[in-house]
């Protein structure tokens, strides 16, 4: 349905004039009943002085869209008004509001109000598009800007096509976590598809499992696809068809960019090697780095939540026990067993190491699957639970998983020439013995003794360092946090902390926490502080990053870095090495790898923690303050 549909020339008025939201409401529904689709208006106006009642509908930039739903209303419709000299109208960034959208819906089940809305609202983002419509200078004009403005928004994302798109592009966005990387790589990509006249849908692989996912009709229309993704992607059902294969932040920071390359059809045709891996999730695109990257992840995706589970039960055991008893009373053969003291506390910790144990052969055994596929998953698992075992430890299930998912892929195909009689006992019978035993001789023989060596070395040393070693340490790790914010940088100093704490290296996983939670908190601190050097819609959702840096979300940041990258990034790497330093320094750590604000009652030293949060979030906004540009 096109705006004009619902805009009745009788119910538009170029040169109004109001001088409170009353009067200018009450202007514009009088526009709306002489268009005849309102059969009350006094019912009309009610519903939309209670709407107004539950929020401003002054969405900023100097714009309204007031809206009423009522049985009132006989048909769709819309009315709009210029106010010439401004009224003020409660909107979100307290500007007066010149251009006024009514909409009126009729009581039925299909919302058309919700609908409009939305197309009304994306069309008014576009700064030029209000102005031309505040200048027009006849109602001939205002509805000839509206409908060449709806033409260009006519392609919907989300699979809706257009015959007049430059190009039909299929996309699929997915990140380890699943958390915002996988969500803002699927908004930038759509409005840079919009923003090039291009139709798109988008699939997201994100925590919880596939959404909007690819039809073998969206896939066989498209002309281009973009996998902006870091984690398993299926990707057979692409065979024949131009396509990128990149991380899921390019998703985000070169959304505009992947579209004219689809445009131009700037990409190889991507043949599918080996059906039945990439129907599981494997992807034989993109670079070997980034294959490697992306095998790697799959295994951190996969560990995460028993690191998260386990370290945190096993945090508020240590808590409970620090509560209940006086440390001091306890001889060296109770502190020895500290955490396990109270039965409360035995309880939780009983819980949490199992799920901690399971965190190395989960790891190795699903960067094996990532690789090989199914059959990777029993050898990748037991070479894991070797390291985990021996002293190897993160490295050698590292080592384990790459080492087991390509011995995997040696197996198929020395395998392969064998009768096809013998196919279904393959993954049952020879992967699993074969694939196991080497594997299990592999670490034992191979890995263990120079990796479990390098590993214990490595662990000593970091436990023993001194005050000032540690406050190094605390600076890098922090620092890279916000380098890439849940980019490689930030996720391989997060596996580190998490690695740290199985090795009781408590002080790195404090430091990487606080690192991550600087650059969101720092950004929204400063939109507060610094309102000049922010655009409007920057304003509106700084505050939001609060909660995201509170929950140790770093990516809430990216949107800002993206923009202006110079300036951002450095600021929130120097913030986030001054908290890691701090937080060394004040001698905190934490057993628990997540939850922000949520887990500081299990940190040492909380109230020192907390200050180092703030140290760095203001020291992070005021460098944000001081070397960004004004905003007109």
């Amino acid at each position: 349905m096109k705006i004009t549909d619902l805009l009745d020339r009788r119910s538009i008025e170029i040169d109004g004039s109001a001088v409170s939201k009353e009067e200018v409401l009450n202007k514009v529904i009088d526009l709306m009943c002489r268009s005849g689709k309102i059969s009350d208006r006094k019912a009309y106006a009610e519903k939309v002085f209670e709407r107004e009642k539950e929020g401003t509908t002054g969405t900023g930039e100097g714009i309204a869209i007031p809206h009423g739903k009522c049985d009132a209303v006989k048909s769709p419709g819309l009315a709009a008004m210029v106010v010439r000299g401004g009224v003020d109208f409660d909107s979100l960034d307290d500007e007066k509001v010149t251009l006024i959208f009514l909409i009126a819906a009729p009581n039925t089940k299909d919302n058309v109000h919700l609908d409009v809305l939305s197309k009304l609202s994306v069309m008014l983002m576009d700064d030029s598009f209000a102005d031309d419509l505040r200048n027009a200078k006849s109602v001939d004009e205002f509805l000839k800007i509206i409908d060449a403005a709806d033409e260009a928004a006519s392609i919907d994302s989300y699979g809706a096509t257009s015959e007049n798109a430059k190009c039909s592009i299929v996309a699929v966005t997915g990140c380890p976590t699943g958390i915002a990387h996988t969500y803002m790589a699927a908004e930038a990509l759509e409005k840079a598809a919009k923003a090039n006249g291009c139709s798109i849908k988008v699939e997201t692989r994100g925590s919880g499992g596939a959404k909007n996912i690819l039809t073998s009709e969206d896939i066989a229309e498209a002309d281009f696809v973009i996998i902006a993704a870091d984690t398993k992607v299926p990707m057979s059902r692409f065979n024949g068809k131009k396509l990128i294969e990149c991380q899921v932040s390019d998703g985000i920071s070169k959304a505009d960019t992947l579209i004219h390359r689809a445009i131009d059809g700037d990409a190889p045709v991507y043949h599918s090697s080996d059906n039945s891996a990439d129907e599981s999730g494997g992807s034989s695109g993109g670079s070997f780095w980034h294959r490697v990257y992306t095998q790697l992840m799959n295994g951190v995706s996969h560990m995460l939540p028993f690191v998260v589970g386990g370290g945190i039960l096993i945090a508020i055991a240590f808590l409970i026990d620090g509560l209940s008893v006086d440390i001091n009373s306890l001889s060296d053969a109770e502190r020895a067993n500290f955490g396990t003291i109270t039965t409360a506390a035995a309880m939780f910790k009983s819980i949490g190491d199992l799920a901690f144990s399971l965190m190395l052969p989960v790891l190795a055994g699903y960067i094996s699957m990532s690789i090989a596929d199914r059959p990777g998953l029993a050898p990748g698992f037991v070479g894991g639970l070797i390291a985990a075992n021996g002293t190897s430890g993160f490295l050698g299930a590292l080592v384990a998983g790459f080492a087991a998912g390509y011995l995997v892929v040696l197996l198929k195909k020395i395998f392969a020439g064998l009768p096809k009689a013998l196919d279904g006992i393959k993954p049952v019978l020879l992967y699993p013995v074969f694939g196991v035993l080497i594997t299990g001789l592999f670490m034992n023989y191979i890995v263990e003794p120079p990796v479990g060596m390098l590993n214990v070395w490595m662990n000593t040393s970091l436990n023993e360092l001194g005050n000032s070693s540690k406050v190094i340490v605390g600076i890098i790790v922090a620092g890279m946090m916000a380098v890439d914010m849940g980019g490689p940088i930030n996720k391989a100093a997060y596996v580190f902390g998490t690695a740290s704490i199985a090795a009781g290296n408590y002080y790195i996983m404090a430091a990487v926490m606080i690192g991550g939670m600087v650059p969101p908190c720092a950004i929204a601190l400063s939109t507060i502080l610094f309102k000049n050097k922010y655009t409007a819609e920057e304003r509106k959702s700084g505050p939001t990053n609060f909660v995201m840096g509170l929950g140790f979300i770093t990516e809430g940041a990216i949107p800002f870095a993206a923009s202006d990258p110079l300036r951002v990034i450095p600021s929130c790497v120097i913030g986030s090495a001054l908290a890691g330093a701090l937080s060394a320094l004040f001698g905190c750590t934490l057993m628990a790898p997540h939850g922000g604000i949520f887990v500081f009652p299990v940190v040492d030293h909380p109230i020192l923690y907390l200050v180092a949060l703030a140290a760095g979030t203001v020291v992070t906004a005021v460098i944000l303050g001081a070397v960004k540009r004004k905003k007109s």
